[in-house]
C-alpha cells in the first residue's frame, strides 16, 4: 500500500482528477493506473450522443453504469435558475458522454426551483440509495440537508451559491468567502501583514471573517479589524471607522455580497485607498456588475476562465451555445463522481475521498473540499488595470 503519493489521471478533455492513493485502500499502482488512464476511458466513450430516457417530464436518466447519482437540478425554474439547470442538464450530458456513461447511472430530478421541494427531493435521494447526491441548487434546500444527521448518508455535492458547506455536504461553487480569502492571502505572501475586512453585516459574515482570517494566518498576518456595515448608507460610517481604529493598513478587504461595492469603494478613495501603502481587494461578486472606474487597482482571486477551454469549446460545438461557470460546475461533479467509481468502484464513495489534501483538477481548476463541508480553490490573482482583469500571479499546481 502506497501513502501520501497522489494518483493522476483521468484527463478527459482536460479534465484531471488527483486522488491521493491512500484514501483508495490497499490496491496496486498498477490497478489503479489502470483504472484511471485516459486512454482506456477515451476508449469506453461511446461516440454518439447521451441517450436520454424519460421516465416522466421531471426525472430524466443517463448512463448505465453500476453506480447510482442522483443530480437535483431546476430544469422548469422560471427565469434564470430554470436557464442555468438547464445548462447543467447539457453539462452532465456531456460529462457523461465524455466519462460517465460505462460508470454511473445518473437519475436527474427536477426540483423546479422550490426550494421545499428540493428539499423533498434531496432527503428522497439521500434515503433511496444514491451513492452521490450532485445538487440541490437552491440554498434553504442545501441548508436543511447539512443539518441531516445520519452515519450512512451519502455524499452531496450542493451547487447552491453562497453555501458554506457542512460535514459531508460540500459547497461546489466558489463562494465570495473563498475569493476574498484567496484575494487576502495572495497579498499576504508578497509581504502583507496587517488587514482590515469590510463585509455587510449578516449571518454570513462570521463565515467570510473566518475563512479569511485562516487564509491570512498561513502567512503569518492577520485581521487588524471587521467591520460590518448594513447598507450603503453605512458605508462611509464604516470606512470612518476603519480609519479611527486601523493605522495604515497593508490592505482593505471589501465583500460586498449581493450589494454594490461602490459607495465603499468611494469612501475608500476619498481617504486616499487604494493609495502606495494601502491596497484594496475585492471578490468574485464584483465582477457580477456592470465595470465601474472605481474597481481601478483593486486586486481580485477569482476562476480562471482559461481553464474552461477544451470544455467549453466542445459544449458549443455539442450544444451551439457559449458554456459559463454553471456548466464548468456541474461537468466537474458528474467527471469527479465518475472519475472516483472508475478508481474506487461503485461503492467506493466515502468523504475521505472526497476530502483528499491533494485535491482535484477540473475544468474549475483545482480545488479540494474540507471537512467541514467549505471548499478551497487555487485561483489566478488579477489586478484590475483600465477596466480589465490582467493577471498577477497564475493558480498554483497543488495545495
Amino acid at each position: 500500500m502506497e501513502s501520501d503519493r497522489p494518483v493522476h489521471g483521468l484527463r478527459t478533455w482536460a479534465v484531471a482528477w488527483a486522488l491521493a492513493m491512500s484514501l483508495l485502500g490497499c490496491q496496486s499502482k498498477g490497478a489503479v493506473s489502470d483504472a484511471l488512464d485516459p486512454a482506456g476511458i477515451q476508449a469506453a466513450n461511446q461516440p454518439a450522443a447521451v441517450a436520454v430516457a424519460n421516465a416522466s417530464p421531471a426525472t430524466q436518466s443517463l448512463g448505465t453504469g453500476p453506480a447510482r447519482i442522483a443530480m437535483l437540478l431546476p430544469l422548469s425554474a422560471p427565469g434564470s435558475a430554470g436557464e442555468n439547470g438547464r445548462k447543467m442538464l447539457d453539462a452532465a450530458k456531456l460529462a457523461m458522454t465524455d466519462i460517465g456513461n460505462p460508470l454511473l447511472t445518473l437519475t436527474i430530478e427536477d426540483t423546479r426551483g422550490d426550494a421545499t421541494y428540493s428539499q423533498q427531493l434531496a432527503v428522497k435521494a439521500i434515503t433511496s440509495g444514491a451513492k452521490v447526491v450532485i445538487g440541490p441548487t437552491e440554498l434553504p434546500a442545501a441548508q436543511h440537508v447539512a443539518k441531516l444527521s445520519g452515519s450512512n448518508r451519502p455524499v452531496v455535492l450542493a451547487l447552491a451559491d453562497n453555501f458554506t458547506g457542512g460535514p459531508g455536504v460540500y459547497a461546489v461553487c466558489l463562494s465570495e468567502a473563498d475569493s476574498a480569502a484567496a484575494g487576502a492571502g495572495a497579498i499576504a505572501a508578497k509581504g502583507g501583514r496587517k488587514f482590515v475586512l469590510l463585509v455587510p453585516a449578516g449571518a454570513g459574515a462570521d463565515f467570510v471573517e473566518k475563512r479569511v482570517a485562516n487564509s491570512l494566518s498561513v502567512y503569518g498576518a492577520a485581521l487588524a479589524v471587521t467591520i460590518p456595515y448594513t447598507s450603503a448608507d453605512s458605508a462611509a460610517k464604516a470606512v470612518a471607522d476603519m480609519g479611527s481604529l486601523v493605522d495604515a493598513p497593508d490592505a482593505v478587504i471589501v465583500v460586498s455580497g449581493d450589494s454594490n461595492p461602490s459607495p465603499i469603494l468611494i469612501a475608500l478613495k476619498a481617504k486616499g485607498i487604494p493609495g502606495k501603502s494601502t491596497s484594496v481587494v475585492g471578490t468574485n461578486r464584483w465582477l457580477e456588475r456592470p465595470n465601474s472606474p472605481l474597481f481601478e487597482g483593486a486586486y481580485i482571486a477569482t476562476l480562471d476562465q482559461h481553464e474552461t477551454g477544451p470544455i467549453s469549446d466542445r459544449f458549443k460545438a455539442t450544444f451551439n451555445y457559449e458554456a459559463d461557470v454553471n456548466v464548468a460546475y456541474a461537468y466537474d461533479m458528474v467527471a469527479l463522481t465518475a472519475g472516483i467509481a472508475s478508481a474506487a468502484g461503485p461503492n467506493g464513495f466515502n468523504r475521505q475521498v472526497f476530502e483528499s489534501p491533494s485535491g482535484f483538477r477540473g475544468s474549475t481548476g483545482l480545488f479540494r473540499f474540507r471537512a467541514d463541508g467549505s471548499s478551497e480553490r487555487s485561483m489566478p490573482f488579477y489586478r484590475i488595470e483600465k477596466g480589465a482583469l490582467k493577471l498577477v500571479a497564475k493558480s498554483t499546481s497543488s495545495f
